[in-house]
């Protein structure tokens, strides 16, 4: 089922400041982030993708080391998409999406326990994310995004999926969090 925003899952705006030399924006600040949170998250890597209208990366996660995404586009417009994996949660198998872009400078924080994927609606779209753990090859899973159980709707057709991410696994098979 689709949701607004899934529980934990927070959209953060953070405040601009303009004139006529261009714009500052203090994209993240640790002790604004835990009052946002309510957690000691920290942050060990961070990631950055480049990717053409049309394709889409995802559903992604790590099972034994699950890894929170503050995530925000730097130049471009994606849809968002988030799984609750969770089986202790109200909104387990529920869904939800958000349109990211440079210009609505919105970043989403996606706590462990989320899948996660998105889709570039811009030509081209320069995705940023934090992440709370290492990334690990081994560790790495995927379920598909057209499963017909989660029932995802995205707002255009992706035309380029990775190999790896068309071998994903269905929600049914997928492996969960508690």
């Amino acid at each position: 089922m689709k949701r607004d925003l899934l529980e934990n899952v927070k959209v953060i705006v953070p405040d601009i400041f303009s004139d006529e030399r261009g714009s500052f924006s203090e994209n993240f600040n640790q002790k604004k982030f835990h009052e946002i949170t309510n957690n000691d998250y920290s942050f060990v890597q961070d990631n950055k993708s480049f990717s053409k209208k049309g394709v889409f990366r995802g559903l992604h996660y790590q099972l034994n080391q699950p890894q929170g995404k503050l995530v925000q586009v730097l130049s471009g417009e994606v849809y968002d998409v988030v799984v609750d994996l969770r089986k202790s949660s109200e909104s387990f198998g529920d869904w939800m999406g958000i349109i990211l872009s440079h210009e609505n400078n919105k970043q989403l924080w996606i706590p462990p326990g989320f899948a996660h994927g998105f889709l570039v609606l811009s030509e081209i779209a320069e995705f940023f994310y934090k992440v709370t753990d290492y990334w690990s090859k081994s560790d790495e899973r995927c379920i598909k995004w057209d499963d017909e159980k989660i029932g995802i709707e995205l707002p255009e057709t992706p035309k380029n999926i990775s190999k790896s991410d068309q071998k994903g696994t269905s929600f049914a098979d997928a492996e969960y969090f508690l």
